[in-house]
């Protein structure tokens, strides 16, 4: 009985760590989360440049004019934002973001900590191979569960307004979303999503070996540290190692992220995962898959870092006050 009664209480104790570190993190990077969505865009706006091409044995030596389009960088999209919507633009979707991240970050690392134990009996206790599991599971059911908000949050990053028109609210968005498109509207992009475990996978297997030669680092005899200098070390070396793991696992799977965004825009020719990934390449080109990887990296790097380092600081002080 006691042990069931320690079990919840440590489940409860990963739910409430989760939903502050996400909670945290989304407010933080939600500029850079509204940059990243519209590069991803197919409807983001192509700057036209004009090469001179010179032209050999005319008299004059003036040449033709080549106009090639330009995909926007981070700064320009940022500028053209600030210019035409204003500041508070940038934090569009803020609300179901917050509305979403708490719930879906205490849902993750809840199920996360409970298929640990769970594979912990099954495989090596704390192998990597129970890191692969434990995070393909506990990404399966949140996307599973969250994306109808993810899906709302996305339509508002991408709506253009011009500046002090009115913007559509979170419940406006979500009653147009199910009036044009039902109930399967809230689940487009959720085979994307579902393609993107593989970025939770490599990040959480990353992350818990780095976690592991941190711990084992700790555990060396200090020759001149206080107690409070190897906490203070160990948690800036979690930051580091949640940094070093969710570059790694954007970088190798990013592309998912295009297409879930392009399978989520309102009425385009994106209708299925593989579809889509076969018209972006035809069309655009396989570097288009990788649009937005700077403003992913530069949010989700230390969104990441702020999540994961806070759930676990406050797993850390929580338990250690249970003592």
């Amino acid at each position: 009985m006691a042990t069931a009664t320690q079990q919840k209480e440590n489940t409860l104790l990963h739910l409430f760590a989760g939903g502050c570190g996400g909670t945290v993190g989304a407010i933080f990077t939600c500029p850079l989360e509204v940059i990243k969505t519209r590069l991803q865009s197919s409807k983001l706006a192509l700057r036209t440049v004009y090469y001179p091409q010179v032209q050999l044995g005319t008299i004059s030596g003036a040449g033709m004019v080549r106009p090639t389009s330009v995909t926007p960088g981070l700064l320009q999209v940022l500028k053209s934002i600030l210019e035409k919507e204003g500041p508070r633009s940038l934090f569009r979707g803020l609300g179901p973001n917050l509305v979403g991240v708490a719930p879906s970050r205490a849902v993750y690392f809840a199920c996360y900590s409970k298929a640990k134990e769970q594979f912990n009996g099954i495989f090596v206790p704390n192998s990597n191979i129970v890191h692969i599991f434990s995070a393909g599971s506990a990404a399966f059911i949140t996307n599973s569960l969250m994306n109808p908000i993810w899906m709302v949050k996305t339509r508002m990053q991408l709506e253009r307004r011009v500046r002090g028109s009115k913007q559509m609210n979170t419940l406006q968005c979500a009653r147009y979303v199910y009036q044009t498109e039902g109930i399967r509207g809230f689940y487009r992009g959720l085979t994307a999503s579902y393609a993107g475990i593989s970025e939770t996978i490599i990040c959480f297997a990353i992350y818990e070996s780095l976690k592991k030669y941190l711990k084992n680092v700790q555990l060396t005899p200090a020759t001149n540290g206080t107690e409070r200098n190897r906490n203070s070390t160990n948690f800036f070396g979690l930051m580091a190692a949640a940094a070093i793991s969710k570059g790694c696992a954007s970088c190798i799977a990013y592309p998912h992220e295009v297409i879930r965004t392009r399978l989520r825009e309102e009425g385009t020719k994106y209708k299925a995962f593989i579809q889509t990934a076969r018209l972006v390449a035809r069309e655009e080109g396989y570097l288009a898959f990788y649009r937005g990887l700077f403003a992913q990296l530069i949010r989700q790097i230390p969104n990441t870092a702020i999540v994961l380092s806070t759930y676990e600081l406050i797993v850390y002080l929580l338990e250690d006050h249970a003592k």
